[in-house]
């Protein structure tokens, strides 16, 4: 029997024994992985999934984490610049030996899932919402109603609405705003003097 199965954007025709380069994954040598996207089981009776079959899975060993051989870009700009730049590059690879595949069961075998490992450009980007709620949580809500912060001088619409995009919506929140707070607010830089003018504003 064989599997077709997808991992990494790729596709591989797999049976019970072979040597298997993928994109990295999350797993550390020696331990057990199963990928669950399973296009097609060839064999007697072949079956194509839509796009997947329900319940197969392909289960592996992982051997060693590996780079792929090394890749050359090179660039060259011609005319006013002339200039030139090489980059090399090798891809981060898992090296895993085919054990098993299960045409059915495969949520009930208890082998974890082949994951991907993210790279360190999404990890960044994830992270950002995080903080952005954090900093709205931690942000005070001294006032109900939104006040309109563009009276504060050096403050415009598109200041205004990165404000309260962090949570900050009226003179007495950003009044309040600690230094570690103004700290977190990645979307727009709060200046002093604006803190110092939403206090007078919050006096009303």
């Amino acid at each position: 029997m064989f599997a077709v199965l997808k991992t990494g954007g790729k596709q591989y025709k797999v049976q019970a024994g072979d040597i298997l380069r993928v994109e990295k994954l999350a797993a550390d040598a020696g331990e057990k992985v199963q990928f669950n996207d399973v296009l097609m089981l060839g064999g007697d009776a072949p079956v194509v999934g839509a796009p997947f079959i329900d319940g197969a899975a392909v289960q592996a060993e992982v051997i060693e984490q590996i780079k792929g051989d090394k890749v050359i870009k090179f660039v060259k700009r011609r005319r006013k610049h002339s200039s030139k730049r090489t980059v090399g590059h090798r891809q981060k690879l898992t090296l895993v030996k085919i054990t098993d595949i299960l045409p059915s069961g495969a949520d009930k075998s208890g082998v974890k899932a082949a994951t991907g490992s993210a790279p360190a450009g999404e990890v960044a980007k994830a992270a950002k919402p995080a903080k952005k709620a954090a900093a709205k949580a931690e942000a005070p809500a001294a006032a109900a109603a939104a006040d309109d912060l563009t009276k504060i001088t050096g403050v415009g619409p598109a200041a205004a609405k990165k404000l309260a995009e962090a949570g900050v919506e009226s003179f007495a929140a950003l009044a309040a705003l600690s230094d570690e707070q103004i700290a977190a607010i990645e979307t727009v830089k709060v200046k002093p003097e604006w803190v110092e003018q939403a206090k007078e504003l919050a006096k009303g």
